[in-house]
C-alpha cells in the first residue's frame, strides 16, 4: 500500500522519520525507520534512505507499506482487563496506561484488541466492519487510561461508531496539570489541525481544522514536587486527536508528564501523562439504554492526586 504526501513549507528541515511519525501516529517511529533504511520511501522519485533526512519545502514524498498478510492478522492475547460493564453486545473496560487500543504496522501485539479477541472468540468472525479492529468504537491514547468501550457483534459495533460519530456519547476525563490554570473554569471552542512545524502534535488553528470543544473545571489545586498543579475535570464534546492535551497546553498548564505538549518541565518525577477517561455515558447499541460507567483512577494518578492534597494548599472548588 502506498501512502503519497505533498510536502509544504511547513516540512522544510523536519526529519524524514519524524514527519512521517506525525503523518502515521498508528505506525511507530522504529517501524517506519524500517521502512526507510529499506528503501520503501521516495522523494519525486528517488529512494531515500536516511532517517535524518532534512525534508524540502515541496515536493512528493511516497511511503511504501507492506500489506498485511492474512497470517498477521491480529492475534488473540489472554491477558485480562478490569471490566467496567458487559453484556452479550457490549463492554467497558478500564484501560490501563502504556497500552495501544488496535495493532498498527510495527506494534503488532499486546493491544486492546489482542485481549478482546481472546475474551471474545465471535469478533475473530471476517464479518465485521473493519477486520483489522475488531470490537473498537473509539480510541484513547496509549498513555490515557480509563473507559474505554468495545462491541461484541458487528451490528453493535456499527451502531457504537455511530453513536460517537454522531456525539450521542458523553465523556469526562481527569487531568492532572502542571501548573493552574486560569480561570478556574471554562470552555475551550476552537478548530485543532496538524500542527504546522512538529507533525507529531496537534495544535490550535486559524483555519482548516476541526471543530473542537472542551469544558473545564479546577476540582483541586496545589503543589506536587513542591511545583504549582491541579486536578482538571474535563468534559469534551468532539473527540479530536490530543484534544484534551492541545486545550490545556492552551492555557499554559499542560498535562502533567506530557511531554510533547509540557516539555520537560512537566516530566520531572512523573512516570506518564496524567490523563484519565472517568466516565463514559453512551446508548447501548440493541436497547438504546442509556449506559454509564466510571472507572477508578489507577495507582500512580491515585499517589499524585493525593500528593496534591496533602501539600496544605488544595482547595475543592464548587
Amino acid at each position: 500500500m502506498k501512502r503519497k504526501f505533498q510536502l509544504t513549507n511547513e516540512a522544510a528541515g523536519m526529519r524524514l522519520d519524524l514527519y512521517l511519525a506525525g503523518v502515521l501516529p498508528d505506525c511507530s517511529r522504529s517501524y517506519l525507520q524500517k521502512l526507510i533504511k529499506s528503501g520503501r520511501v521516495t522523494l519525486d522519485g528517488n529512494s531515500v534512505t536516511v532517517n535524518k533526512s532534512a525534508l524540502p519545502a515541496s515536493g512528493v514524498l511516497v511511503l511504501d507499506i507492506p500489506e498485511i498478510a492474512a497470517d498477521d492478522a491480529p492475534a488473540p492475547e489472554d491477558f485480562e482487563f478490569e471490566l467496567l460493564y458487559e453484556d452479550q453486545y457490549m463492554a467497558v473496560i478500564n484501560k490501563p496506561a502504556g497500552v495501544v487500543v488496535h495493532p498498527a504496522p510495527g506494534n503488532p501485539d499486546g493491544t486492546v484488541v489482542n485481549a478482546i479477541l481472546s475474551r471474545y472468540p465471535e469478533l475473530r468472525s471476517a464479518e465485521l466492519p473493519d477486520g483489522s479492529r475488531p470490537g473498537i468504537v473509539h480510541r484513547l491514547d496509549k498513555d490515557t487510561s480509563g473507559c474505554l468501550a468495545v462491541a461484541r457483534t458487528p451490528e453493535a459495533q456499527a451502531r457504537l461508531c455511530a453513536a460517537f460519530a454522531e456525539r450521542a456519547t458523553g465523556k469526562t476525563y481527569l487531568a492532572l496539570t502542571a501548573g493552574i490554570p486560569e480561570p478556574m473554569q471554562g470552555r475551550i471552542e476552537n478548530l485543532i489541525g496538524r500542527h504546522p512545524v512538529n507533525r507529531q502534535k496537534m495544535a490550535i488553528v486559524p483555519r482548516n481544522g476541526k471543530v473542537a470543544v472542551s469544558e473545564y473545571t479546577v476540582k483541586h489545586s496545589g503543589l506536587i514536587g513542591n511545583r504549582p498543579a491541579a486536578l482538571v475535570q474535563v468534559k469534551i464534546f468532539t473527540g479530536r486527536t490530543h484534544q484534551i492535551r492541545v486545550h490545556l497546553s492552551s492555557l499554559k498548564t499542560p498535562v502533567l508528564g506530557d511531554e510533547l505538549y509540557g516539555g520537560a518541565r512537566s516530566c520531572a518525577g512523573v512516570p506518564r501523562q496524567m490523563l484519565h477517561a472517568w466516565r463514559l455515558q453512551l446508548p447501548h447499541p440493541v436497547t438504546g439504554e442509556l449506559i454509564k460507567v466510571e472507572a477508578p483512577l489507577p495507582d500512580d494518578f491515585l499517589s499524585l492526586a493525593r500528593e496534591l492534597a496533602a501539600s496544605g494548599k488544595s482547595k475543592p472548588t464548587a
